[in-house]
């Protein structure tokens, strides 16, 4: 699916595809694509008749507004898999924290679920629940611009950066819009985001927003970025402050209690367990990174630059579900927070992100950045693509699969170290681009040479990391051999 993937990496994914409306049989060649973007391949194939494509004239792709060169649609059509089918349709409901939910994959806190209409239309798009964007009696004073992104290769958006604080709307409007979401979305779980500087501020907003019709409260302890001491990250940071406010939350309502951990911090078990003694029911994880997204070499200016200067702010996107994933593992294998259940989020973009967390113990998945970038729409992949992995893998239940990889994670020191698996070359796919050659010459083993165009392993150097197959823009190398007994070097 290397080639296909690629193709759909460079469509634009428009609102509405002219592709689709120019398709004389009626298919939907847009949503194809953007399911094949979205790593659910097995799900493009219903949008369209791949036989059919192949003798027609290609209207659709007549049609694209792609700047560059249009869509390849008819020849990435050829590539899909058959669709799975199911008889039985894979449940995806699931309890948290004593709340049913659809299904566990939500919007978290931030300006995705910042009003009435946005958490509306979410809603009817198929989530199953929204953390309301944090409010709290502060009316921050914003910043503009107040975001920024990185990319690399052609991707133009692997890392976001923003300044967005909590809620700007005042405390009534907000409570008001929560509201008027659980009395028409009676079936969708709203969890509502706090912050407070003091006691009595931690204590009246529970009280409040329990009073809205709240399913669950998260309390905001991890914020990088509010302009105001005492606040986000900085109580996170304190096991004392922690306990104390979740204490004081817990105390003021009879809903489920979220404690949202900051990363920005060694050992985020330190404060989980801290609000697990404060009476948590459950611990999210992880708000964003603290970070300097780059320096312009010409101004010297930062991004966001806001009059040519810039603040630490927090990082997400695809680029930290490494550091998420690590922190949710750590998490989960706490003794002390054995009781605790986990919502997971960051670098979530795909139902393969997704299952990756709850795979790790998480019951719920919360998701902004990819929505900021690709639009409420995600949820349509997100759900077919994990129906169609539980149903292919023979799963009926999304339970079964929380915490499955856990037993797969083991400190260092106890990993196979007398074994390798040497990369495999399939000379038929390698280009000879010499990519392998480069990165093993130069940081590696100089175990690959150049063979009449081609890469060619010494085994006898080879220690089997594979960065090689990392490095491949053809997929020409794997690790389908065998694991075998280390050779003995001279």
């Amino acid at each position: 699916m290397l080639r296909s993937r690629e193709e759909a990496a460079r469509c634009m994914l428009c609102a509405e595809g002219a592709c689709t409306k120019a398709c004389p049989k009626g298919y939907d060649p847009a949503r194809m694509i953007r399911a094949i973007r979205f790593e659910n391949e097995t799900e493009a194939g219903k949008s369209i008749n791949a036989e059919v494509c192949a003798c027609c004239p290609g209207e659709c792709e007549k049609a694209c507004i792609h700047y560059d060169q249009p869509i390849r649609i008819r020849d990435t059509a050829t590539q899909l898999p058959k669709p799975v089918t199911y008889d039985k349709e894979p449940d995806l409901s699931i309890d948290f924290c004593g709340v049913k939910c659809e299904n566990p994959f939500f919007l978290s806190s931030s300006i995705v679920a910042g009003d009435y209409d946005m958490c509306a239309r979410a809603f009817e798009a198929g989530w199953g629940g929204a953390v309301f964007k944090t409010i709290g009696f502060l009316i921050p004073d914003e910043v503009s611009p107040r975001f920024g992104a990185i990319g690399k290769e052609g991707t133009p958006f692997i890392g976001f950066k923003n300044l967005e604080q909590i809620s700007d709307h005042p405390l009534e409007y907000n409570l008001d819009v929560l509201k008027r979401l659980k009395e028409n979305y009676p079936t969708k779980v709203l969890v509502a985001s706090i912050m407070g500087q003091t006691d009595e501020e931690w204590t009246r907003l529970s009280e409040l927003v329990t009073k809205a019709g709240a399913d669950i409260i998260e309390c905001n302890f991890s914020c990088p970025h509010m302009s105001g001491s005492g606040l986000g990250s900085d109580v996170g940071q304190s096991p004392e402050l922690v306990q104390r406010y979740t204490k004081l939350v817990k105390s003021a309502t009879n809903l489920p209690v979220l404690a949202k951990m900051t990363p920005n911090i060694g050992n985020m078990e330190i404060p989980a367990i801290a609000a697990a003694q404060g009476g948590a029911d459950g611990i999210a994880a992880i708000n964003t990174i603290k970070s300097i997204l780059g320096i312009n070499t010409d101004t010297f200016e930062s991004s966001p630059s806001v009059g040519g200067k810039c603040s630490v702010s927090g990082y997400s996107g695809k680029a930290v579900k490494p550091i998420a994933l690590r922190f949710i593992h750590d998490l989960a294998k706490c003794p002390q927070l054995s009781e605790m259940q986990l919502s997971g989020m960051g670098g979530i973009e795909t139902w393969h992100d997704a299952l990756e967390f709850i795979m790790l113990g998480c019951r719920n998945i919360q998701v902004t950045t990819a929505v900021m970038q690709y639009g409420y729409r995600i949820i349509d992949d997100i759900i077919s693509g994990t129906k169609n992995y539980m149903a292919s893998h023979g799963i009926s239940k999304i339970t079964e699969l929380v915490g499955a990889a856990l037993p797969n994670l083991v400190p260092a020191d106890t990993l196979d170290r007398s074994t390798v698996v040497f990369p495999s070359f399939d000379t038929e796919k390698c280009l000879g681009c010499g990519r392998c050659f480069i990165s093993c010459s130069d940081a590696g083993h100089q175990a690959i040479t150049m063979n009449s165009g081609k890469a060619k392993l010494n085994a006898s150097k080879c220690v089997g990391c594979h960065l090689c197959m990392l490095v491949c823009p053809s997929g020409a190398i794997t690790d389908k051999t065998k694991r075998i007994m280390k050779p003995k070097r001279g």
